[in-house]
């Protein structure tokens, strides 16, 4: 059974869905006022993942990201830029969507942007106004927090330990804790015409409109940064909860933030540190647009999606994540283990492993290993793998799994010596075949592993380098034929002061580039 952290209750529980078979997921998306950072990745490349996973467990699952196009921040952006916000919105939209193109998030069902629901935020809040949860004050409309006695649940805050809000709206409203759901045009905002005048929609009130639209007045997960749970989502629950008298959600997921650190331990470990729900520590190192943080297009220039993507996923999704060049550059390595199996595999057995077929449901990767050691070992990796996903989507924990498995596959080869045609025999390929096919289901769960990577033979170029690196590699193999040692080294230290790595395998040797 899958068990999920609540952010509401403070613990494990139990995923049971509203409807049998059926998942509805919510994930707070990007205000796009500036170019997506690392930071913008996190929550979709978890969630991805979470619906990969749910989907493989035999669910059916629907997945929102929000695009907020209007804010303060865009309106000011847009000022400073002279364009207009809808104009600004275009381009950073365009920009979060090539990110998650690079990504591999292709799992998203929907991306509502406010801008288009603004009479469903009129509605919405008119139904406020009407129940008395909410009140018009000089244009602006703000909710009664003192008419919700639970608010400030999801957080645990009390009222005296809130930041409330204030500035030259303070006098307008009941009490300093009351936020915002409309907010008047100033000269020369962008506006909407509504019952109270002229004006936008305030932040909070534009989430639970959305999810509502596509989700229904309960769902199931609601997902985004620690950040996010006070005041954005605990605004989320009062205003929702305040119109349609129901739990807006069953399970609250909340994701570590990206911090500008250093090391968070090895990859590939399975044990995983405890959940940090010290908001103020997360909050005081967190990458973001304010502090400077680098446009996400620029970290692709240096390092593949995949890198980046095992990175986010190396520990567990409520841990902080700390970022670091030294950290992604270990991730390079940690995949590059990877894909030399992938490249000996295909010697091997004459296929892809990129080929090799990919089950949608667990049920159809279920296989028996019979009296066959090495595939009950592949077997139980598999359990602890989903077993481990089971428990919080702990994907730190079924990393540690493929990792174990993928030492397992090249210690069978190497038992086996099956780079030696003569050794090889159809039982020895076929369960090779399958312990093969089993780390490539998994990791399509993870979203690893989909496409092949470019050859370092054509990463360098597709002309002379190639043909001479291959012509240097003949020339050391004729030098250690004729026992010329010292010829030999004296190339193979050459390419290696050049970036250039041998490796000496019973088939040939192989060159590809370093990595440093």
């Amino acid at each position: 059974m899958i068990q999920v952290y609540n952010t509401l209750t403070r613990q494990k529980e139990p995923f049971q869905t509203l409807q049998p078979g059926k998942v509805g997921i919510y994930l707070c998306g990007p205000t796009v006022y500036k170019p997506s950072h690392i930071g913008h990745m996190v929550g979709p490349v978890i969630f991805d993942v979470i619906k990969r996973f749910l989907t493989y467990r035999g669910y059916q699952v629907t997945w929102v990201v929000n695009i907020t196009d209007v804010d303060d921040k865009l309106i000011a952006e847009s000022h400073r830029r002279g364009i207009a916000m809808a104009a600004l919105a275009e381009e950073m939209i365009a920009d979060y969507m090539r990110n998650l193109d690079a990504m591999g998030i292709d799992t998203i069902d929907h991306f509502p942007r406010a801008t288009a629901n603004i009479d469903n935020i009129i509605r919405f809040v008119q139904d406020l106004v009407d129940r008395r949860f909410a009140y018009a004050s000089q244009g602006d409309v703000y909710f009664d927090v003192a008419r919700k006695p639970d608010y400030g649940k999801l957080s645990r805050r009390n009222l005296d330990s809130m930041i409330h809000e204030g500035g030259e709206m303070a006098d307008r409203k009941h009490s300093p804790y009351d936020f915002a759901l409309w907010k008047s045009a100033k000269p020369g905002e962008p506006s909407w015409s509504s019952p109270w005048g002229p004006g936008r929609p305030g932040w909070h009130i534009e989430c639970s409109v959305m999810s509502c639209g596509l989700l229904g007045e309960t769902f199931d997960i609601h997902g985004g940064g620690l950040d996010l749970i006070f005041p954005h989502h605990e605004n989320e629950i009062a205003q929702s909860e305040a119109r349609h008298g129901k739990p807006m959600v069953r399970y609250w997921l909340h994701n570590g933030l990206m911090q500008a650190a250093d090391e968070i331990g090895k990859v590939g470990g399975r044990a995983t540190r405890p959940a940090e729900d010290d908001l103020d520590s997360q909050q005081a190192g967190k990458i973001s647009k304010s502090k400077g943080a680098a446009p996400f297009r620029e970290l692709l220039q240096e390092f593949s999606p995949e890198t980046i993507r095992l990175f986010i996923l190396s520990s567990h999704y409520r841990r902080p994540i700390e970022f670091s060049e030294r950290r992604l550059r270990e991730m390079e390595t940690a995949l590059d283990a990877f894909y030399r199996v992938f490249e000996r595999f295909q010697r091997i057995t004459g296929r892809s492993f990129y080929d090799l077929p990919t089950p949608r449901r667990a049920e159809d990767g279920d296989f028996s290993p019979g009296g066959e050691t090495f595939l009950q070992e592949v077997a139980e990796h598999r359990n602890r793998f989903i077993a481990t996903m089971n428990d919080d989507f702990n994907t730190g924990g079924a990393i540690g799994e493929l990792f174990d498995l993928l030492r397992r596959l090249n210690r069978f080869v190497d038992e086996n010596r099956l780079e030696d045609p003569a050794r090889q025999s159809p039982n020895l390929l076929d369960a090779l075949t399958r312990g093969a096919t089993v780390l490539r289901e998994l990791g399509t769960i993870l979203g690893m592993f989909r496409k092949p990577v470019a050859s370092q033979q054509t990463a360098v170029d597709d002309g002379l380098t190639p043909r001479l690196l291959d012509l240097f590699v003949a020339i050391r193999t004729e030098a250690r034929k004729a026992k010329n040692y010292a010829m030999a080294d004296r190339i193979r230290d050459g390419l290696a002061g050049l970036g250039i790595t041998l490796e000496d395998r019973p088939d040939g040797t192989l060159w590809r580039l370093r990595k440093d």
